[in-house]
């Protein structure tokens, strides 16, 4: 075979990134990436084993003793977690199963990898999330003074409203968002499904001072974005972090709980989904609200708060444990669930 004729591993690996998983299957991006890594990592690890280079790799290569000995490598080697390990198995199980659609031939090793277990043990991370106080004392940390203050300020109070994921925040467009009553947004999550998310009036105020101060609703062949970096280019996940890092720390000298959180963008996520669950929403709503596939999912945040924990224990024990009176939501002071009673 001529190095410059592609195996039947590296032919399929063009057809499983380019077609199956963004056309097929509707991946996000940021998923296709965590696959592209996993991938990566099994093929130099297999090239390193086999003493070749990766474009010499070919389908019967992968074989279950080798991913065994590869994912021992992750945790001996790159100290990966149980849970990241779990990860890498898993884009593994997906690339086998297209795989064995292809390569018929090689489909009794296929399904034995396929047939691979996830490994137990892996501990379920903690939930961090911001409580009202917290929220707050970001809020108030962010100077509105400024033009990229005032956007900061728009960026959080946006999240924290939708709940949305960060990437779903920054790919949202002026189209999507609809200022006049009922004011809601258009997300496009997980799988580019769509839904619709309403929002309240001081958010969709904060957002029509935002777009109006950058020239208002243009009429352009592609609609602007509505979170854009000082140079007017898309704003990143990274932009993000590094927002919400910075004003954490000026925030923790008024609230010094947040020193002791390890915060990251998507934490404003989870502060919404307690939020909601605080104020009586159902989980099938905050499902839906989130974008979540599965229940099950949603109902993570049941275990997370511990103001709820002590309202199921004070139901228990009423006369010994008094549940701690409702705080009302940020924002525009209104109750969230009454609110949504109301829509």
């Amino acid at each position: 075979m001529s190095r410059s004729t592609p195996t039947a591993l590296g032919r399929n690996l063009v057809r499983f990134f380019e077609e199956y998983l963004p056309v097929q299957r509707g991946l996000s991006p940021h998923t296709i990436r965590s696959y592209r890594d996993a991938l990566l990592l099994l093929l130099r690890f297999t090239a390193s084993e086999r003493h070749c280079t990766v474009d010499r790799l070919d389908v019967p290569d992968l074989t279950v003793e080798r991913i065994t000995r590869f994912l021992a490598t992750l945790e001996a080697e790159r100290h990966n977690s149980i849970a990241t390990r779990n990860a890498r198995l898993g884009a593994i199980h997906v690339f086998a199963r297209y795989l064995a659609g292809q390569c018929p031939e090689q489909l009794g090793t296929l399904q034995r990898i396929i047939g691979m277990p996830f490994k137990r043990g892996a501990v379920e991370a903690a939930i961090e999330y911001l409580d009202r106080a917290e929220l707050d004392a970001l809020l108030k940390s962010i100077d509105r003074s400024t033009e990229l203050g005032r956007r900061d300020y728009a960026l959080f109070a946006f999240m924290f409203n939708t709940g949305a994921r960060v990437q779903e925040t920054l790919n949202v467009r002026v189209v999507d968002v609809r200022l006049e009553a009922p004011p809601q947004v258009r997300l496009l999550g997980k799988g580019r499904k769509a839904r619709t998310c309403p929002l309240w009036p001081a958010t969709a105020r904060l957002l029509r001072d935002l777009i109006a101060e950058r020239g208002g609703f243009v009429d352009e062949p592609v609609s602007p974005l509505v979170f854009t970096n000082a140079r007017g280019a898309p704003l990143t996940r990274y932009g993000v972090r590094y927002l919400l890092r910075r004003y954490v720390h000026k925030a923790s000298q008024v609230a010094p709980s947040l020193k002791s959180k390890k915060l990251h963008p998507h934490s404003i996520r989870h502060s919404t989904a307690v939020a909601l669950l605080k104020s009586g929403v159902d989980f099938a709503t905050i499902s839906h609200w989130l974008g979540h596939a599965d229940l099950n999912t949603t109902m993570r945040y049941a275990r997370a708060d511990i103001d709820l924990k002590r309202r199921a224990l004070a139901q228990v024990f009423p006369d010994v444990v008094t549940p701690p009176p409702g705080g009302r939501l940020l924002l525009d002071g209104s109750d969230l669930a009454n609110w949504l009673r109301k829509l």
